[in-house]
């Protein structure tokens, strides 16, 4: 803002000149004061060079100086330019009403096209701002997708570690068991020897009976031969002798007997063990067949789960290349809307423009021609008073000696009227123009607020298209809920479905436990009958060592 009043800077043109120059380069400047500064006309042509350069003063105050007609026209040329200034005081400045209307009509114009302007500049910011804002929006859905993508990716790589940790837990459970497996072998292994063992034991224990039978038929002849030699010795050693013979037949039987009851326990125990070989033959057989079916059941499950991973990197990729594709689209149409909106504005702004601009100058030249008019019409009616007033004089001073003339004058009187009568009949054809011109004007201006009015409807219908927009993208909104959705839903699947994968591995586990109880309950009664068996054999072993030591005796 910068006041200047009561300066008289328009007495020096030069130094004037140079102030317009400056003022003229100069583009901060809002406000300026120049009332009572002694401007005249080249001064305000001055200003108006001045005001066609400068693109930022909004008021200008020339109240109370020498402007004139000229001047006030020389602003109202230079106000066609200057689309910034909003106010321009003209009072007390000897300028026509008309001109003084035609500023504060193109002041109204600078009004309107400015707050039109910042409108269409809030419009389009505020279209900017919801832009970005959707732009925003979308990076954070795109984020949020790639971050829920990741951690999905997360859970099935841990899932898969998991899967992985527990499939080599259950390798190492089944190397375990094949370890088992070759121990419960080896041990078979032995018990075989062990029973090869016992054989042969039975087979020298029965050898050894074979000996004693010999031996006790050798000692039974030898008896027969003793007694028959000895028949003559006595009848005492006879009855003893026969005492001895059945108390060994006795013994004899007995052994019999008992070698008959261990050969039995040994058919029953070969018979056993070779039950056991069975049931061990088929446990084996169920086991093989049971690992082969885990590990066929583990390579399917790691071939489905591995399936069902590509699937769903697969379709993530697509739906993430599908969804950037649809955004760029979108964002690449409402940047070729907003540069089509900025153009239709431009053009529309230029064309009002344009139109006011003729409006005022018609309204103008129309003006002028009706001042022409006027002043013609007041010039004549005064030069056509002042002759009739000298006539009347004339008349009065010779009224005694022009009494011959009164015709004459009478005459002139007439044709006086008829000519004012002409005169009038002018001025209301002139009336009538100027009604016309006025018509015109009006019509100028309702097509203008037609014009005005079809802009507005297509703002309507650019804001309309605007928000179908919105909703294709709030459309697109759900649409990425949906998906976000159905990606939570494979995720429950995959959960479920490795919850069950992990039911099935801990029923499994539990029939490996059950299978390592039995077996171990297998080992612990092939231990007892091994114990009993041992037991049985050193029983028999005693008694036939008893038995051949009383033999001997």
């Amino acid at each position: 803002s910068l006041i200047l009043e009561w300066n008289s800077l328009g007495v020096w043109e030069e130094g004037f000149s140079f102030f317009c120059q400056g003022l003229g380069a100069n583009n901060f400047l809002q406000r300026l004061d120049l009332r009572n500064n002694q401007i005249d006309h080249h001064g305000a042509e001055e200003l108006a060079v001045a005001l066609k350069q400068n693109t930022s003063l909004q008021e200008l105050d020339l109240r109370w100086n020498n402007i004139g007609l000229l001047g006030g026209r020389a602003l109202l040329n230079c106000l066609h330019s200057n689309r910034t200034l909003k106010r321009l005081e003209l009072a007390g400045n000897n300028v026509p009403s008309d001109i003084l209307k035609a500023v504060e009509q193109a002041m109204d114009h600078n009004q309107d096209r400015q707050t039109i302007l910042r409108e269409t500049q809030n419009r389009a910011y505020i279209l900017s701002r919801e832009v970005l804002s959707l732009k925003d929006e979308k990076t954070k859905q795109f984020l949020d997708l790639m971050d829920t993508i990741d951690k999905q990716r997360e859970e099935i790589a841990r899932s898969g570690r998991v899967s992985a940790a527990r499939v080599s837990q259950l390798q190492e459970a089944l190397d375990e068991q094949h370890s088992i497996m070759n121990s419960l072998k080896a041990r078979l292994q032995m018990t075989e020897a062990a029973l090869a063992l016992s054989e042969q034991k039975v087979h020298n224990l029965g050898e050894l009976l074979n000996a004693t039978k010999q031996e006790q038929t050798s000692m039974a002849e030898r008896h027969f031969t003793e007694l028959q030699q000895q028949k003559q010795e006595g009848a005492d050693r006879e009855g003893k002798l026969l005492r001895d013979l059945s108390a060994a037949g006795e013994k004899n039987l007995l052994l019999r007997n008992q070698v008959d009851e261990l050969e039995k326990k040994c058919k029953v125990q070969q018979d056993q063990l070779f039950q056991v070989k069975q049931d061990l033959t088929n446990t084996t057989a169920e086991l093989k067949l049971r690992a082969v079916q885990a590990e066929e059941r583990l390579e399917m499950e790691k071939r489905r789960f591995k399936q069902s991973l590509e699937d769903m990197e697969s379709l993530r990729v697509k739906e993430v290349d599908h969804m950037t594709q649809h955004i760029e689209a979108s964002e690449r149409s409402m940047q070729d809307r907003i540069q089509r909106l900025e153009a239709m504005r431009i053009a529309l702004e230029e064309e009002l423009s344009q139109v006011k601009a003729a409006a005022l100058a018609e309204r103008g030249q129309a003006e002028e021609e009706l001042i022409k008019v006027r002043n013609q019409t007041r010039l004549e009616e005064q030069q056509r008073l002042e002759h009739l007033e000298e006539k009347l004089r004339l008349m009065t001073e010779s009224r005694d000696e022009a009494q011959n003339c009164c015709l004459k004058q009478k005459q002139t009187v007439a044709e006086a009227q008829a000519k004012a009568n002409q005169l009038s009949l002018y001025a209301d054809g002139l009336r009538r123009r100027l009604e016309e011109l006025q018509q015109d004007l009006n019509t100028k201006e309702e097509e203008k607020v037609i014009e005005v009015n079809k802009v507005k409807v297509e703002l309507q219908e650019q804001i309309g298209r605007l928000q179908a927009e919105r909703t294709a993208q709030d459309g697109l909104r759900e649409k990425i809920a949906a998906l976000e959705r159905h990606l939570k839903a494979l995720s429950s699947n995959h959960r479920e479905a490795l919850l069950d994968k992990e039911g099935e591995i801990s029923m499994l586990l539990e029939k490996l436990r059950m299978k390592e109880a039995d077996i171990s309950r297998m080992k612990e009664e092939e231990a007892q009958r091994a114990n009993f068996l041992q037991n049985a054999i050193m029983a028999y072993v005693q008694g036939s060592s008893l038995g051949t030591h009383s033999s001997r005796k």
